[in-house]
């Protein structure tokens, strides 16, 4: 549904299937007059759906012709149809709003109705470029710093280096874990949606001493992945790759994320993050993950006046 009112690029079927392996796929398509309606991108765990998670973010998506009443019964055919296949229950993490073309806070109101339960509530920090707050002092002095070390920055095809020489190892050494991607996934998407995944390097005497994985969507610059060596600070490697990533990239877009800056779904807030974000200009944006039986549809109804 690349014309859907509320989806982005990670929804199509070339982005998902990268690791179709991983999970068992239960999405559903709901149709009106023969033509695609909605959808829900979805996997399952035991008696639950869960949309989805292999993706940043889910949601009911819908055409952007979509109107409430119909949508509602699209919604409701979703929660009837699952329960006949034996699912009890389905997790659904709202897409951010700000990733929407058009309005479409449908799905919050019918997870009000439908007495869904909040499981989590995560904050995002992001930037309006209709109302940019300026870098603070000390981010203006790091990429003054980078411009005295003669670093060089460069939007290439190059994830290799970047991937193996500092986002992988930097985030086993930190957290013990790997990217949610392999490189050769990243690469595979980024062929297959070169206009949407790009990769930023920062090099010094042409060795990649940092770099962003930045994922575009129709209206936000997201960075996938961020990571520098060990000389980042010294260097002002990353502020010079978050300038170049939040004032060169915007041109037709009116949002920039800087993922969640909550932990344990959402209880607890990462209070670095949150000064070195807001010292870039972000603010905060909340994003809910909620719980819905799907045998509600038999009584989810709305009244009308």
């Amino acid at each position: 549904m690349k014309k859907a009112k509320n989806a982005t690029f990670l929804f199509q079927r070339d982005f998902m299937d990268y690791h179709y392996d991983r999970f068992i796929d239960f999405s559903v398509m709901v149709y009106r007059d023969k033509e695609l309606y909605a959808l829900l991108p979805a996997n399952v765990v035991g008696d639950k759906v869960i949309s989805h998670q292999g993706l940043t973010y889910g949601s009911f998506i819908l055409q952007d012709k979509a109107k409430f009443f119909y949508a509602f019964e699209a919604f409701k055919a979703m929660l009837a149809f699952y329960e006949t296949e034996g699912i009890n229950l389905l997790e659904i993490k709202v897409i951010p709003t700000f990733y929407n073309k058009i309005p479409a806070d449908e799905l919050d109101y019918f997870l009000y109705k439908a007495n869904a339960q909040l499981l989590k509530k995560d904050v995002l920090m992001i930037i309006d470029y209709a109302e940019q707050i300026s870098f603070q002092k000390n981010r203006r002095e790091g990429i003054n710093k980078a411009l005295r070390s003669d670093l060089e920055l460069k939007e290439d095809t190059n994830f290799k280096d970047f991937w193996n020489t500092v986002l992988i190892p930097n985030l086993n050494i930190k957290h013990g874990i790997k990217p949610v991607h392999s490189l050769e996934e990243i690469e595979l998407l980024a062929s297959r949606f070169p206009n949407n995944i790009k990769q930023i390097n920062i090099y010094k005497e042409g060795k990649v001493v940092a770099g962003t994985t930045v994922f575009l969507t129709e209206t936000t610059v997201h960075p996938q992945y961020v990571s520098g060596n060990a000389d980042k600070n010294a260097y002002g490697s990353l502020d010079l790759a978050y300038d170049y990533i939040i004032n060169k990239m915007c041109d037709d877009k009116r949002y920039f994320d800087f993922n969640i800056s909550s932990e344990a779904n959402g209880k607890k807030i990462n209070e670095g993050l949150i000064f070195w974000k807001e010292s870039c200009g972000a603010r905060s944006h909340t994003v809910n993950t909620y719980l819905v039986e799907t045998f509600v549809h038999k009584t989810l109804d709305i009244p009308k006046t």
